[in-house]
């Protein structure tokens, strides 16, 4: 084979390779395309969203209030007699009660601070 041969095939496969790239770039396209509009029938047959007065409203009482109390650790019974612990399917559902007093604990100056903050402390 002459050089010219080889000049003809690396022309033709470089020629190729474009034209292969062309046709994928057009493939990728259609099929974007396509997507674009199979998304579009889609939502053509959902139903209708709400309008303005179709939304949800506050009821006639007024809105739901946070309900805030004190609770306190439901302690698990320490078996001493020597009977079988205690299994989860025989402990009611909630871990804390409702505590007897309801006054909510405030911070006093002096008498709390992180490790390490440099407070004083309990005085």
């Amino acid at each position: 084979m002459s050089t010219a041969t080889y000049e003809l095939l690396a022309a033709s496969s470089h020629a190729l390779n474009v034209t292969m790239a062309f046709v994928g770039g057009l493939v990728i396209a259609g099929a974007l395309i396509w997507a674009v509009r199979m998304g579009m029938r889609v939502m053509e047959r959902e139903s209708e969203r709400p309008h303005a007065d179709e939304q949800p409203k506050l009821p006639p009482t007024g809105a739901v209030h946070e309900e805030r109390e004190m609770r306190e650790p439901d302690e698990v019974p320490l078996m001493t007699d020597g009977s079988p612990r205690l299994m989860p399917y025989q402990l009611h559902h909630s871990g804390s009660r409702r505590g007897q007093d309801q006054n909510r604990r405030r911070w006093l100056p002096g008498s709390s601070g992180s490790f390490g903050g440099g407070g004083p402390g309990h005085v």
